[in-house]
Protein backbone atom coordinates (compact mmCIF):
# COMPACT_ATOMS: atom_id res chain seq x y z
CA UNK A 1 0.00 0.00 0.00
CA UNK A 2 1.79 3.37 -1.14
CA UNK A 3 1.66 6.41 0.98
CA UNK A 4 -0.86 8.40 -0.93
CA UNK A 5 -3.18 5.52 -0.58
CA UNK A 6 -2.70 5.68 3.45
CA UNK A 7 -2.77 9.52 3.37
CA UNK A 8 -5.87 9.40 1.43
CA UNK A 9 -7.70 6.57 3.75
CA UNK A 10 -7.16 9.02 6.93
CA UNK A 11 -8.35 12.38 5.23
CA UNK A 12 -11.68 10.82 3.55
CA UNK A 13 -12.43 9.37 6.80
CA UNK A 14 -11.72 12.58 8.50
CA UNK A 15 -13.87 14.76 5.92
CA UNK A 16 -16.64 12.09 6.06
CA UNK A 17 -16.75 12.11 9.88
CA UNK A 18 -16.86 16.19 9.86
CA UNK A 19 -19.41 15.64 6.99
CA UNK A 20 -21.96 13.11 9.61
CA UNK A 21 -20.64 15.56 12.75
CA UNK A 22 -22.51 18.52 10.79
CA UNK A 23 -25.75 16.76 9.63
CA UNK A 24 -25.86 15.03 13.11
CA UNK A 25 -26.13 18.31 14.37
CA UNK A 26 -28.60 20.44 11.83
CA UNK A 27 -30.83 16.92 12.05
CA UNK A 28 -30.86 17.38 15.59
CA UNK A 29 -31.77 20.99 15.24
CA UNK A 30 -34.51 20.25 12.79
CA UNK A 31 -36.15 17.48 15.20
CA UNK A 32 -34.71 14.27 13.44
CA UNK A 33 -31.66 13.14 15.20
CA UNK A 34 -32.00 9.55 14.42
CA UNK A 35 -31.71 10.37 10.65
CA UNK A 36 -28.48 12.23 11.86
CA UNK A 37 -26.87 9.26 13.90
CA UNK A 38 -27.58 6.78 10.88
CA UNK A 39 -26.95 9.19 8.45
CA UNK A 40 -24.30 8.19 5.69
CA UNK A 41 -23.18 4.70 7.34
CA UNK A 42 -22.70 3.13 4.08
CA UNK A 43 -19.90 4.73 2.73
CA UNK A 44 -17.81 2.73 5.23
CA UNK A 45 -18.48 -0.19 2.56
CA UNK A 46 -16.03 -1.26 0.76
CA UNK A 47 -17.84 -0.59 -2.56
CA UNK A 48 -17.84 3.20 -1.57
CA UNK A 49 -15.07 3.93 0.48
CA UNK A 50 -12.38 2.44 -1.94
CA UNK A 51 -13.51 4.35 -4.59
CA UNK A 52 -13.89 7.65 -2.25
CA UNK A 53 -10.36 6.95 -1.51
CA UNK A 54 -8.89 6.52 -4.96
CA UNK A 55 -10.63 9.97 -6.53
CA UNK A 56 -10.58 11.85 -2.98
CA UNK A 57 -9.25 15.64 -3.77
CA UNK A 58 -10.85 17.37 -0.30
CA UNK A 59 -12.54 19.99 -2.28
CA UNK A 60 -14.77 18.58 -4.12
CA UNK A 61 -17.20 14.59 -3.35
CA UNK A 62 -14.89 11.73 -4.89
CA UNK A 63 -18.13 10.45 -6.57
CA UNK A 64 -18.34 13.51 -8.80
CA UNK A 65 -14.44 13.17 -9.53
CA UNK A 66 -15.47 9.60 -10.57
CA UNK A 67 -17.91 10.28 -12.95
CA UNK A 68 -16.12 13.03 -14.64
CA UNK A 69 -13.04 10.88 -15.31
CA UNK A 70 -14.78 7.41 -16.32
CA UNK A 71 -18.67 8.77 -16.82
CA UNK A 72 -20.26 6.95 -13.72
CA UNK A 73 -19.22 6.34 -10.28
CA UNK A 74 -20.18 2.54 -8.67
CA UNK A 75 -19.76 3.98 -5.34
CA UNK A 76 -23.06 6.21 -6.14
CA UNK A 77 -24.81 3.71 -7.64
CA UNK A 78 -24.18 2.06 -4.51
CA UNK A 79 -24.93 5.05 -1.74
CA UNK A 80 -28.35 6.14 -3.53
CA UNK A 81 -30.02 3.09 -3.60
CA UNK A 82 -29.19 2.62 -0.02
CA UNK A 83 -29.92 6.06 1.26
CA UNK A 84 -33.48 7.76 1.69
CA UNK A 85 -32.06 11.44 2.06
CA UNK A 86 -30.89 11.69 -2.06
CA UNK A 87 -34.08 12.73 -4.20
CA UNK A 88 -32.92 9.77 -6.99
CA UNK A 89 -33.55 6.94 -3.91
CA UNK A 90 -37.44 8.01 -4.55
CA UNK A 91 -37.29 7.62 -8.09
CA UNK A 92 -38.99 5.22 -10.42
CA UNK A 93 -39.74 6.38 -13.82
CA UNK A 94 -42.11 3.17 -14.21
CA UNK A 95 -44.29 3.63 -11.36
CA UNK A 96 -47.51 6.08 -11.30
CA UNK A 97 -46.25 8.37 -9.61
CA UNK A 98 -42.47 8.37 -10.44
CA UNK A 99 -41.14 11.32 -8.04
CA UNK A 100 -43.25 11.28 -5.06
CA UNK A 101 -43.74 13.92 -2.07
CA UNK A 102 -40.80 12.39 0.68
CA UNK A 103 -41.71 12.05 4.41
CA UNK A 104 -40.87 14.73 6.70
CA UNK A 105 -37.97 13.24 7.90
CA UNK A 106 -36.18 12.14 5.12
CA UNK A 107 -36.27 15.51 3.49
CA UNK A 108 -34.75 17.25 7.02
CA UNK A 109 -32.16 14.61 6.46
CA UNK A 110 -32.24 16.31 2.57
CA UNK A 111 -31.77 19.58 3.95
CA UNK A 112 -28.90 19.00 6.82
CA UNK A 113 -27.00 16.75 4.09
CA UNK A 114 -26.88 19.23 1.33
CA UNK A 115 -25.89 21.97 3.91
CA UNK A 116 -23.24 19.86 5.43
CA UNK A 117 -21.55 18.84 2.03
CA UNK A 118 -21.76 22.53 0.88
CA UNK A 119 -19.92 23.75 3.97
CA UNK A 120 -17.24 20.65 4.11
CA UNK A 121 -16.71 21.21 0.45
CA UNK A 122 -16.54 24.98 0.22
CA UNK A 123 -14.46 25.22 3.45
CA UNK A 124 -13.60 29.17 4.22
CA UNK A 125 -15.37 29.75 0.96
CA UNK A 126 -18.91 28.57 2.50
CA UNK A 127 -21.03 31.99 2.29
CA UNK A 128 -25.05 32.12 3.03
CA UNK A 129 -25.44 32.30 -0.41
CA UNK A 130 -23.59 28.57 -1.68
CA UNK A 131 -25.70 26.38 -1.32
CA UNK A 132 -28.43 28.40 -2.90
CA UNK A 133 -26.23 28.76 -5.93
CA UNK A 134 -24.95 25.36 -5.84
CA UNK A 135 -28.85 24.32 -5.54
CA UNK A 136 -30.22 26.63 -9.14
CA UNK A 137 -27.47 24.22 -10.88
CA UNK A 138 -28.07 20.95 -9.30
CA UNK A 139 -32.34 20.96 -9.45
CA UNK A 140 -32.18 21.02 -13.56
CA UNK A 141 -30.34 17.88 -13.66
CA UNK A 142 -32.57 16.06 -10.70
CA UNK A 143 -36.08 14.62 -11.13
CA UNK A 144 -37.93 15.20 -8.10
CA UNK A 145 -41.40 16.45 -7.34
CA UNK A 146 -42.00 19.85 -8.14
CA UNK A 147 -43.43 20.26 -4.33
CA UNK A 148 -40.16 19.47 -2.81
CA UNK A 149 -38.18 21.50 -5.58
CA UNK A 150 -40.32 24.57 -4.48
CA UNK A 151 -39.27 23.47 -0.89
CA UNK A 152 -35.61 22.85 -1.04
CA UNK A 153 -35.65 26.30 -2.96
CA UNK A 154 -37.65 28.14 -0.71
CA UNK A 155 -35.28 26.94 2.25
CA UNK A 156 -31.82 27.69 0.49
CA UNK A 157 -33.06 31.40 -0.35
CA UNK A 158 -34.37 31.57 3.24
CA UNK A 159 -30.94 30.84 4.29
CA UNK A 160 -29.02 33.03 1.51
CA UNK A 161 -31.04 35.90 3.12
CA UNK A 162 -31.05 35.30 6.41
CA UNK A 163 -28.80 32.98 7.82
CA UNK A 164 -28.43 29.35 8.89
CA UNK A 165 -29.80 30.00 12.74
CA UNK A 166 -32.42 31.76 11.68
CA UNK A 167 -33.69 29.07 9.04
CA UNK A 168 -32.77 25.89 10.08
CA UNK A 169 -34.88 25.49 13.23
CA UNK A 170 -37.70 22.57 13.85
CA UNK A 171 -40.53 24.67 13.79
CA UNK A 172 -39.43 27.25 10.39
CA UNK A 173 -38.75 23.64 8.46
CA UNK A 174 -41.55 22.23 9.01
CA UNK A 175 -44.02 25.30 8.26
CA UNK A 176 -42.39 25.79 5.27
CA UNK A 177 -42.62 21.75 4.09
CA UNK A 178 -46.69 21.78 5.56
CA UNK A 179 -46.58 24.75 3.30
CA UNK A 180 -45.05 23.05 0.00
CA UNK A 181 -45.23 19.39 0.31
CA UNK A 182 -48.92 19.29 2.03
CA UNK A 183 -50.89 22.19 2.10
CA UNK A 184 -50.46 22.46 -1.57
CA UNK A 185 -52.71 20.81 -3.05
CA UNK A 186 -51.40 21.13 -6.64
CA UNK A 187 -51.23 17.57 -8.90
CA UNK A 188 -48.34 17.07 -11.16
CA UNK A 189 -47.95 14.80 -14.12
CA UNK A 190 -44.55 13.99 -15.40
CA UNK A 191 -43.93 14.00 -19.05
CA UNK A 192 -40.48 12.72 -20.57
CA UNK A 193 -38.84 11.49 -23.54
CA UNK A 194 -35.67 9.55 -23.57
CA UNK A 195 -34.03 10.25 -27.22
CA UNK A 196 -30.06 8.83 -27.64
CA UNK A 197 -28.12 10.93 -30.09
CA UNK A 198 -24.43 10.33 -31.66
CA UNK A 199 -21.77 12.43 -30.28
CA UNK A 200 -19.70 14.65 -32.96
Amino acid sequence: MSINIIINVIKHFKLVAKHKFLVFKFCCKLGVPFRGLVHDLSKYSFEEFGESIKYYTGTKSPISECKEKNGYSRAWLHHKGRNKHHLEYWVDLTAPNPAPVIEYKYVAEMVSDKMAAGIVYNGKNWTNSSQYDYWEKEKKKTIMNPKIEKFFTQVFLDVKENGIDKILTKQNIKELYKKYCIEDNTKYKLEFEFKWIKEK
